[in-house]
């Protein structure tokens, strides 16, 4: 499946910045820390999948790295503007953001490439599974704010299309034997422990910058959102985590891409231009 890079503008309402989500503070909250690690990630994704790219003889998979990187390049200004409106809203999204800076740069220089594309997959694999589980379940922000519900779909979605680009990148170069996937399993492993305890950081620090959320009120939403046995996020995405871990596994083994028919219907109210794909 070859990604298409789309140029979309969702033009948020800066004002709804902190209750976009069902006028819920703590829930958006943890949306909002959640795109602050996307500008510096999605940079360190194209990187890490650039590296390898002339040592790809394949002309799908080179197309498909080409519009891998389309695809994260608009991620990233999407994002870039997102994130800029919650810091104009008095939220510390700047300094978070150098925490997500430094880490990454740290990543680069002290890591080998290997290591850094393994990285790479690991994080594309836990974007795919929380995208997934969004798109699964659309009431999760059905009664949000129309664009800035339109941008989580549009990139869940996008998420989808491309899920398997890095990973087949790796794939390719280098194979399938036991170094390979040790070092997969390691990267998953690495990322994991390092992503979610800075999310979750990172929500407490927006909620508490806030000065309008609630100091008690809302935190039942939040423990539900993530962890109610059928609806909540960590349940939806705890059996796909695992997968990973298969010595055959591939992204598309979750065969969701009848997901991406929802791709006009959830961005059709956002217009979409088709410029030349980015190299």
């Amino acid at each position: 499946m070859l990604p298409t890079r789309r140029d979309l503008h969702f033009r948020l309402d800066p004002n709804l910045i902190c209750t976009w989500r069902n006028a819920d503070r703590k829930t958006t909250h943890f949306y909002n820390a959640l795109s602050i690690f996307f500008p510096e990630g999605e940079r360190f994704f194209i990187h890490s999948v650039r590296h390898y790219r002339d040592r790809i003889s394949d002309p799908e998979l080179q197309q498909a790295v080409t519009a891998f990187i389309g695809q994260e390049a608009m991620h990233g200004r999407e994002h870039t503007e997102y994130n800029e409106a919650m810091q104009a809203a008095g939220l510390p999204v700047h300094a978070l953001e150098s925490i997500v800076t430094a880490l990454l740069e740290r990543l680069k220089r002290k890591l080998p490439a290997q290591m850094q594309l393994s990285t790479t997959i690991a994080l594309e694999h836990l974007t795919a599974i929380i995208a997934d589980a969004l798109l699964n379940h659309p009431q999760w922000i059905d009664d949000a704010d129309p664009n800035y519900r339109a941008l989580w779909r549009w990139h869940a979605l996008e998420e989808t299309e491309h899920k398997a680009v890095a990973f087949d990148v790796y794939d390719r170069v280098f194979g399938r034997g036991t170094a390979a996937y040790l070092q997969r399993c390691t990267g998953l492993i690495g990322a994991t422990a390092l992503f979610w305890p800075l999310v979750l950081a990172f929500h407490l620090s927006l909620i508490r910058a806030d000065r309008k959320a609630p100091r008690i009120r809302g935190w039942g939403d939040v423990v539900s959102m993530l962890w109610h046995p059928r609806e909540g996020l960590f349940p939806n995405i705890a059996r796909p985590w695992l997968d990973y871990f298969r010595r055959d596994f591939h992204p598309w083994d979750h065969d969701n891409r009848a997901q991406l028919e929802r791709m006009a219907e959830w961005v059709a109210p956002i217009k979409i231009s088709e410029p030349a794909l980015v190299a």
